[in-house]
């Protein structure tokens, strides 16, 4: 996916007026850095397709533009976020560390809960993870103070889900089935938290995990 150049012309439409979160990437013709992060700008670009815009700036098309948001080198990739800018860093970014520019602005599912966030509301004792997974899996390893509830049981369990010590939060391995549960439960009047990207997400962020013996 080829991403599209913008001009000076451009910018208050495609940046400052989106609807969703833009991510540019100021570059320039003489730049070998820029030409070596463009396959990881172009595969965000696919994977944030309708979650978020990917546009280049010439910095030498776009003078007044690179002046006003002072980039002084290049590449630079800035985040703007309704209207504003909200995230910048520079220099030959990969893609994960690109999408961590943008994570924070990305629109989010109803219910959903990041993995960071989640540890600190079970540190807090706020809410209680709920792991959906079957039981093998559970016992190899979860959240620390997770409780097991296969997904399959949720739903006939309700009660017990609201009688934990704090807020449910469901996960499961990858955040899928979770996401799926908690659309289908706020649909009828039960809205429920899930952990995005799931226990595989929570391992992904090096967060702690307990592996009974």
């Amino acid at each position: 996916m080829s991403v599209p150049e913008i001009s000076e012309q451009d910018f208050e439409r495609e940046v400052l007026r989106s609807e969703l979160p833009v991510l540019i990437d100021f570059t320039a013709t003489w730049c070998g850095p820029c030409k070596t992060v463009a396959p990881e700008v172009e595969a965000l670009a696919r994977e944030l397709k309708d979650k978020a815009k990917v546009v280049k700036i010439d910095i030498d098309k776009s003078k007044r533009i690179a002046t006003m948001l002072r980039v002084q080198a290049v590449p630079t990739f800035m985040v703007f976020h309704k209207g504003r800018p909200v995230a910048a860093d520079q220099g030959v970014l990969r893609k994960n560390q690109l999408r961590a520019l943008v994570e924070p602005f990305l629109p989010r599912a109803e219910g959903a809960i990041r993995a960071p966030e989640l540890a600190q509301l079970i540190n807090e004792q706020q809410v209680v993870a709920v792991d959906t997974r079957e039981a093998s899996a559970f016992n190899r390893a979860h959240i620390p103070g997770a409780v097991n509830m296969p997904i399959e049981e949720i739903e006939g369990r309700l009660a017990e889900l609201h009688m934990l010590a704090g807020a449910p939060v469901l996960y499961c391995r990858s955040g899928d089935k979770t996401k799926d549960l908690a659309t289908k439960m706020a649909e009828g009047g039960m809205p429920v938290a899930f952990l995005e990207g799931g226990f595989l997400q929570w391992e992904a962020e090096m967060l702690p995990i307990e592996r009974p013996d």
